[in-house]
């Protein structure tokens, strides 16, 4: 029981829910997820921590950035992982989606690196 109780603390905030469900289409720089979800990235580190901790997510350094992904590495998280995004309606992230595209296609027009992750 001890394992699993930081993996349901994790999963009841709805912004860890929202970074969840943006994940589910692969792994994301920090930068982009502060533009999906709308918040400083503070918050969404602190966000992305606790979701670490619990073992839910996995992160790697390139250069001074950190991209972040699902931690799918047993059967019991991906099945959690499904459980969620099947519960969550597309309605629900519509504007995330929205904000995280809408971020990635102004960096693909964009010549230099405007904060963060250049090229991606």
């Amino acid at each position: 029981m001890d394992e699993l109780l930081p993996i349901f603390k994790a999963l009841s905030d709805a912004t860890r829910l929202r970074i969840v469900k943006l994940l589910e289409r692969g792994e994301l720089c920090v930068c982009h997820l502060v533009a999906a979800v709308d918040m400083s990235q503070p918050k969404i580190s602190f966000h992305l921590k606790v979701l670490k901790e619990a073992g839910l997510v996995k992160d790697r350094r390139e250069g001074k950035w950190m991209h972040y992904r699902l931690n799918e590495s047993d059967l019991f998280k991906r099945l959690l992982f499904l459980s969620v995004a099947e519960k969550i309606r597309e309605e629900e992230v519509a504007a995330d989606h929205g904000r995280l595209d809408a971020f990635k296609a102004l960096r693909s027009n964009t010549d230099t690196a405007v904060g963060c992750c250049a090229g991606v």
